[in-house]
């Protein structure tokens, strides 16, 4: 069982019909004051935990969700779990809303967004150690973007109990220090970043390649239409290049929907590169789509596409792992 902590969240999601790189001007960004007319608002179910919980739901595993949402969570809830999502870890705050995240995005896909946290601050009172002696013991722990107290809490609890994790602090980074962006990393098995966030993470702790490789098992970074490069401790590095999409509709879950696809497929014995070609997959499929939970899953198509995009030896050896989830899940959940 995979567990994953981090925000659940009601995205707003906006699109402005121009660049903002047109907008910004580097001599004035000390008072900037710029206000953007929309296309269009969507209201979408989001977090970066409710991503990767509804993906890994999707691809045939059961994850469970570890949050912190309010009274208005019902709805998105009913969704989780129609997706095959355990919400057995998600603490409810009725006084409280579910955090919001409000989000434009322009014609080049860059964003500017905002996270009002809500019910989310809440987090760092929940346990991942009594989650653990209830559920049982997780094959992995992923630690996504959260109320930081929570972030911390939770990788502490995982050095102490032996649970094996995955630091993936991502939009959190601008927040954190160096020393609490530390204590995420010592002794994860995972560290996933964009290529952005690798290089924030670096200048603001002020370690080095190799200082991060001395604490992190393998370091994942993705390259968004370069693809993903995934590098051991040993130095060891693969390059899997972006599967090409179709059409670019929102950015918005890219890389949650990376994320599950990794997990997953690594969780049932699959090489890095298999890990990494399947997680191309999907957040290919999250960008195709309005909103980072609008995609839809099927798996001759998803074969269709891994084999174009790497060649029929990798779409076989992933066939075997989606198929038979697929069919497990089919028998283990209701519907």
């Amino acid at each position: 069982m995979i567990f994953v902590c981090g925000s659940i969240a009601t995205d707003h999601l906006m699109r402005f019909p121009g660049r903002f790189a047109e907008q910004l001007l580097p001599e004035h960004l000390s008072h900037v004051s710029l206000s953007f007319l929309v296309d269009d608002l969507v209201i979408r179910h989001g977090g970066v935990a409710g991503n990767i919980c509804c993906a890994l739901g999707r691809l045939g595993d059961r994850p469970l969700l570890i949050g912190a949402v309010g009274g208005d969570f019902d709805e998105y809830g009913r969704a989780l779990a129609a997706a095959g999502v355990d919400l057995g870890g998600v603490h409810t705050h009725a006084d409280l809303h579910t955090a919001r995240f409000v989000c434009t995005t322009d014609t080049d896909m860059a964003q500017l967004a905002s996270m009002y946290p809500g019910a989310m601050a809440r987090a760092a009172r929940i346990s991942v150690a009594q989650l653990s002696a209830r559920h049982g013991r997780p094959d992995l722990v992923l630690i996504g973007a959260d109320d930081p107290a929570a972030m911390l809490r939770h990788t502490e609890e995982c050095r102490e109990y032996g649970l094996p994790f995955a630091a993936d602090p991502s939009q959190q980074l601008a927040y954190l220090d160096a020393a609490r962006i530390r204590g995420l990393l010592d002794g994860a098995d995972l560290l996933f970043t964009n290529e952005y966030e690798w290089g924030l993470l670096r200048t603001k702790t002020g370690l080095s390649e190799a200082d991060i490789a001395a604490v992190v098992r393998t370091r994942v970074t993705t390259l968004a239409e370069r693809g993903v490069e995934v590098v051991d401790s040993g130095g060891a590095r693969v390059r899997v290049p972006a599967v090409p999409p179709i059409a670019e509709v929102d950015p918005t879950g890219v890389g949650d929907g990376f994320r599950a696809g990794f997990v997953f497929a690594r969780g049932r014995g699959a090489t890095v590169e298999r890990a990494a070609q399947l997680g191309c997959l999907v957040a290919v499929l999250v960008l195709e789509s309005s909103g980072p939970q609008g995609w839809s899953w099927r798996t001759d198509a998803a074969l269709e596409r891994l084999a174009a995009a790497y060649g029929p030896e990798a779409a076989d050896d992933l066939a075997a792992l989606l198929i038979d989830t697929a069919a497990d899940r089919e028998r283990k959940v209701p519907s």
